[in-house]
C-alpha cells in the first residue's frame, strides 16, 4: 500500500526507471533512424543503401504449480530499412510469433501471428531533428523502442511493461523527434490513432485495445510526448501518452450511450525513468499508472469488466562479472535481480468486478551469458504472489483445471540473437 500511493501521489503519471544504457546493442537497419548522439540522426550511416537485419528469441519455461514445461520459438523478427538519400529513409520490422500460424488455432497457450511491427519512412530536416511518418513504436517506457533481447535482462520481457505498458506498442501516426542544440536533451512529438474500448477486456490492461496499424478507428487519436536527458552515466525520461478510446460516429455512440469526438472517453498514461550504468554495475526502476475515467460507461456498453486506475513498477539491479577479465573482456556475464508490482485494477467502478489475480508481486533472478555483443543465453528463475481468485470470475471451469494458488514459481531458460 505505502508503494501504491507513492507512485500515485508522487510520480502521478511519472515513470522511473534505471538500466544500461551505452551498451544496448542495436541493429544494422535500426542504424538508419536511430536519434543518438553518435549518429547525431545523419543518414549514411551504412556502406550498403539497402540494409538487412533482424533479432529472435526461444525459450522454455517450467510452472511449478501446473507442474507443466512448456517451449516456444517465441520470436523471430526481420528488419529491413532503405536510404532513399541523405534526407529521406524507410524501415520495417515484421514479426513471426510461436514459429507458425494457423486459423483459430492455439497450441498449449501459444498463438501464431504474422505481424508488422514497424512500417514508416523517416524525413530528415537538419542534424538534429526529423520526423517520421506510418506505423511505428513510440517512445514510450523503456522497452517499447529497446525490445532487443539481447538489451534486457531475464528471458520474459518485465511484467510491468507488458501488462501496464503494453510493449511493444504501435501505432500509425506522425512523429516529430529531436535533439537540443546545446544540452543533452532529446525529444519526441507523435499524433497516433487512439485505442479501441470496445476490445479491452479483463485482466489485460490496454493491451487488446491497439490497432497495431490494422484497420484502425481514426476518428478518436491520441498524443504522445517524451523528453530524455543525460548526465554523466544516467539518463533520464518522462513520456506520457492521452487520447480518446472511442472512435464511433455519432449514431452508433448515441445508440451506446456514449461520448464521442476525437478525445472521447480518453485514457492516460504516463510514465518516467532514469537509467544508470558504470563499471560493470547497471540498475533501473520503472513506475508507471494509467487512468480512465469513463471505465464505467465503457463497462456498461461493452461488458468488459476495465479498470479506473492501473499501475505498476520495477526495480532492476545487475553486474556483469567479467567487467574486469582480460581474457575475456569481449563477453558478459549479467547476474541481476528484479522485483515487480503491479495491479490492472488498483480502481474500478461501481459496475466492475474485482479480480485478486491481477494485483501482483514478481521476484525474478538469474543471468545472462553474451559470448559475443549480439547473442544472450539466459536463465532465471520468477516467483509470483498475486491476491485470491474471486470465484464470480470462474465460468464453467474444466474439471481438470488446476486449483489457482497465490503463490506460483517458474524456471526459464532462453537464447536470444541480433544482427
Amino acid at each position: 500500500m505505502i508503494l501504491k500511493h507513492a507512485l500515485i501521489l508522487t510520480l502521478g503519471s511519472i515513470v522511473i526507471s534505471f538500466q544500461p544504457i551505452f551498451s544496448q546493442q542495436i541493429t544494422p537497419a535500426q542504424k538508419l533512424v536511430l536519434n543518438t548522439g553518435e549518429d547525431s540522426l545523419t543518414a549514411g550511416t551504412s556502406s550498403s543503401r539497402t540494409v538487412i537485419s533482424g533479432y529472435g528469441s526461444a525459450f522454455y519455461q517450467r510452472d511449478m504449480n501446473e507442474q507443466m514445461a512448456r517451449a516456444t520459438l517465441e520470436r523471430v523478427v526481420l528488419f529491413v530499412g532503405h536510404q532513399f538519400n541523405s534526407r529521406i529513409a524507410f524501415f520495417s520490422e515484421m514479426e513471426l510469433e510461436n514459429a507458425k500460424v494457423q486459423p483459430n488455432a492455439v497450441d498449449n497457450g501459444f498463438a501464431g501471428e504474422i505481424s508488422m511491427e514497424q512500417a514508416y519512412l523517416k524525413f530528415s530536416l537538419n542534424p538534429r531533428q526529423y520526423i517520421v511518418a506510418g506505423l511505428f513504436v513510440p517512445r514510450i517506457g523503456i522497452l517499447n523502442e529497446n525490445h532487443l533481447p539481447v538489451n534486457f535482462n531475464g528471458v520474459e520481457r518485465p511484467m510491468v511493461e507488458q501488462l501496464v505498458i503494453p510493449a511493444t506498442w504501435r501505432e500509425l501516426g506522425i512523429g516529430f523527434y529531436g535533439r537540443a542544440r546545446r544540452i543533452p536533451l532529446n525529444y519526441t512529438l507523435a499524433v497516433v490513432n487512439g485505442l479501441n474500448d470496445a476490445t479491452f477486456s479483463h485482466g489485460s490492461g490496454v493491451v487488446d485495445g491497439k490497432a497495431e496499424g490494422s484497420g484502425a478507428y481514426a476518428n478518436n487519436l491520441a498524443v504522445t510526448a517524451s523528453l530524455q536527458y543525460y548526465w554523466q552515466n544516467f539518463r533520464f525520461q518522462v513520456s506520457g501518452y492521452a487520447g480518446g478510446t472511442n472512435g464511433l460516429n455519432a449514431r452508433k455512440s448515441d445508440s451506446l450511450k456514449l461520448s464521442h469526438g476525437t478525445f472521447s472517453l480518453p485514457i492516460y498514461l504516463g510514465e518516467a525513468d532514469i537509467m544508470y550504468s558504470s563499471n560493470g554495475f547497471s540498475a533501473k526502476a520503472i513506475g508507471t499508472i494509467i487512468s480512465f475515467p469513463n471505465a464505467a460507461d465503457v463497462n456498461r456498453a461493452y461488458a468488459n469488466n476495465v479498470a479506473k486506475v492501473m499501475y505498476g513498477a520495477y526495480g532492476e539491479l545487475a553486474y556483469n562479472l567479467l567487467e574486469k577479465s582480460v581474457k575475456y573482456k569481449e563477453q558478459q556475464l549479467n547476474v541481476f535481480g528484479r522485483y515487480e508490482i503491479l495491479d490492472l485494477n488498483s480502481s474500478i467502478p461501481s459496475n466492475g468486478i474485482y479480480d485478486g489475480k491481477l494485483k501482483q508481486q514478481h521476484i525474478i533472478a538469474g543471468f545472462s551469458y553474451l559470448p559475443i555483443p549480439n547473442i544472450a543465453i539466459k536463465a532465471d528463475v520468477r516467483l509470483l504472489h498475486t491476491g485470491a481468485e474471486n470465484p464470480a470470475l470462474v465460468i464453467n471451469p474444466s474439471p481438470a483445471r488446476v486449483p489457482y494458488k497465490v503463490n506460483n514459481s517458474l524456471l526459464n531458460i532462453g537464447i536470444g540473437y541480433s544482427f
